[in-house]
């Protein structure tokens, strides 16, 4: 009896420990988060005076590049990517400077035209910050990694609004096919605490409610299944288009800020040739898909593209914001070809790339219901599982730890990062 005491008031304790703890990580999480978004906002308003801004991409390129090689080299890229190899080879030790640079970075970066995202900064400055915390308070390696867990579900909390999809994201995101349960508490009390954190400080977030679903039947319920499989193909393009573009810059032995000058002209001059609808978050894009725009096939096609040039090539940014791009489009274009409703599929797209891409169905499912109305939850859980499969062995973060493999006829090695997974056909 007395051990069985003893037992229960060491996990109160730590129940109380971690309570407090995330919350505060949270509302710092979620104050860095408002200092990004609102800095952002205001640098988008003031370069969007200019109809011209995208042709200094060039500039803006090498000066990304320029200082985050010389002063936080851990800077470059999507973020999250970044936050994750923390985790699995660092535990969790993050350089201070990276909230910063990563800050500066991605707000020239998108300002003047850079296609890339805001949650990757966010999770990489929530990670940094919480990181931080942990140096402050000396905790150790064990404490240090859930923390920086938690940074990244409130980053990705505040800056979508999505708590509940935030903070299982942040736990969901490390390995595929495994959750870590050890941090589902803290996670959800970082994530709901950094939301309402940027609520409170002027954050407004858009969400589409989605209330007229077909009704459900076997016709329905296929389309659904097909878009799964459609979704997934657009995740795999998506991921190969991406890595090509690392590829090659890897290939072009020049300094990394010359590097930025070279990819910043080819971004510029894809937007004369194409259009500027390519340039910075896209959320026009986005939100026309969501209320019944037209959509044509090359536009994720292009999306892809522009994101592969500004990733490898200098620019700073997420990758989740062209993720949601693509998908929303994608989806519309495949509502529209099979004559369903746009809107619908342009909303199971949204979440099902993310699925795909990111290896993330239980986050994407929950953020079809925070974002969209519970309506949907059913049709695009479906979606994002079958999107999670067909995309196969492959991952926007190559950090990630492969847990499982997708199907029992094929021979995969379990345990080491998705991009050094060598998949083979059983005989």
């Amino acid at each position: 009896m007395t051990k069985r005491i003893k037992e229960e008031t060491i996990l109160f304790l730590t129940v109380i420990k971690w309570v407090f703890l995330s919350i505060v990580v949270g509302m710092i999480v979620g104050g860095g988060t408002v200092v990004f978004l609102k800095s952002l906002n205001w640098a988008i308003a003031a370069a969007g005076r200019f109809w011209y801004a995208f042709l200094f991409l060039p500039l803006i390129f090498f000066l990304s590049s320029l200082i985050v090689t010389h002063l936080a080299p851990d800077a470059k890229g999507h973020g999250t990517e970044k936050v994750i190899e923390a985790i699995h080879k660092k535990n969790g030790h993050i350089n201070i400077m990276v909230v910063p640079v990563k800050l500066l970075a991605t707000v020239i970066t998108i300002a003047f035209g850079g296609s890339a995202g805001k949650e990757g900064p966010c999770a990489q400055i929530g990670a940094g910050l919480a990181s931080f915390f942990a140096d402050i308070f000396r905790f150790d390696d064990f404490d240090r990694r859930k923390l920086v867990i938690c940074g990244i579900s409130a980053g990705f909390a505040a800056v979508f609004g999505t708590p509940i999809a935030g903070a299982i994201f942040g736990v969901e995101v490390l390995f595929v096919g495994s959750v870590m349960y050890d941090v589902l508490l803290p996670s959800f009390i970082a994530g709901i605490v950094g939301y309402h954190t940027a609520s409170a400080l002027g954050i407004i977030y858009a969400f589409y409610p989605i209330n007229i679903i077909p009704d459900f039947g076997a016709q329905f319920f296929l389309e659904v299944l097909l878009s799964g499989a459609f979704f997934g193909i657009i995740s795999f393009l998506l991921i190969e288009i991406l890595s090509a573009g690392e590829d090659l810059a890897a290939r072009i032995r020049w300094y990394s800020p010359f590097k930025g000058l070279l990819g910043g002209g080819v971004l510029a001059l894809l937007a004369v040739i194409f259009s500027q609808q390519y340039l910075g978050l896209g959320l026009d894009t986005v939100k026309s898909s969501l209320t019944g725009g037209e959509m044509f096939w090359y536009t994720p096609v292009l999306k892809m593209i522009f994101t592969s040039v500004t990733l490898a090539f200098g620019g700073s940014g997420g990758i989740i914001t062209p993720i949601f791009f693509v998908g929303a489009s994608s989806g519309s274009f495949f509502g529209s070809l099979l004559h369903l409703d746009p809107v619908v599929f342009a909303a199971i797209g949204f979440v099902a790339v993310l699925a795909g891409a990111a290896n993330t169905p239980i986050a994407a499912s929950i953020m079809a219901v925070e974002m969209f109305g519970p309506s949907i939850a059913p049709y695009a859980a479906l979606a994002c599982v079958v999107s999670f499969i067909m995309t196969g062995h492959r991952s926007v973060y190559s950090s990630q730890i492969l847990a499982f493999k997708k199907s029992k006829l094929l021979d995969v090695s379990l345990g080491g990062e998705i991009d050094k997974v060598d998949v083979r056909f059983k005989e």
